[in-house]
């Protein structure tokens, strides 16, 4: 499964088949297990042992610590990071205008409605597609200026959503 994971502002591309591990190009054999009895984690790559602990922070993010030091690293599959690029997300507040579909769907629920303000990460759609729910989060904060849709509605992929406020933040 391909990933792409990015670490102190690096982007890496990440394939993982069984303990073959490709970091942008290079192969390695990697394995990850727990330290029984502890919060650590012992990842050996080729043969050499890294001890580090893990720390989820949610939505693909983690916290690394090793020797004192802590990195944060989002991780996220094929899958997601072509969600999330489709709608927008990222650190875009400057062209944040609308949310389109990902993907045909069928509308599912809409815990919005114009004039609220949200996060960045707060649900904005779920769409069901393939028998499968897909929450479609605020990749910023923003200002609700218009839900185009409705619970029981079917979409198309591209079609628009929701729109934003163009010149609010929320507060």
């Amino acid at each position: 499964m391909k990933y792409l994971v990015q670490v102190d502002g690096q982007n890496l591309e990440v394939e993982v088949d069984g303990e073959s591990v490709t970091v942008s190009g290079q192969t390695y054999h990697a394995t990850l297990g727990a330290v029984p009895g502890t919060p650590l984690r012992q990842l050996m790559v080729d043969g050499k042992p890294v001890i580090f602990t893990l720390e989820a922070l949610g939505r693909g993010r983690w916290a690394l610590t090793q020797g004192g030091n802590r990195r944060e690293v989002e991780v996220l599959d094929e899958r997601t990071h072509h969600i999330r690029s489709l709608t927008g997300s990222g650190n875009l507040r400057k062209t944040l205008d609308v949310l389109k579909a990902p993907m045909p769907g069928l509308v599912v629920r809409i815990p919005v409605k114009a004039g609220d303000a949200v996060a960045a990460g707060s649900g904005l759609v779920v769409l069901e597609a393939m028998k499968m729910e897909n929450e479609l989060t605020a990749p910023a904060a923003a200002v609700v200026k218009l839900v185009r849709v409705a619970p029981g509605e079917a979409v198309e992929k591209g079609q628009v959503l929701l729109e934003f406020e163009s010149d609010t933040e929320p507060t």
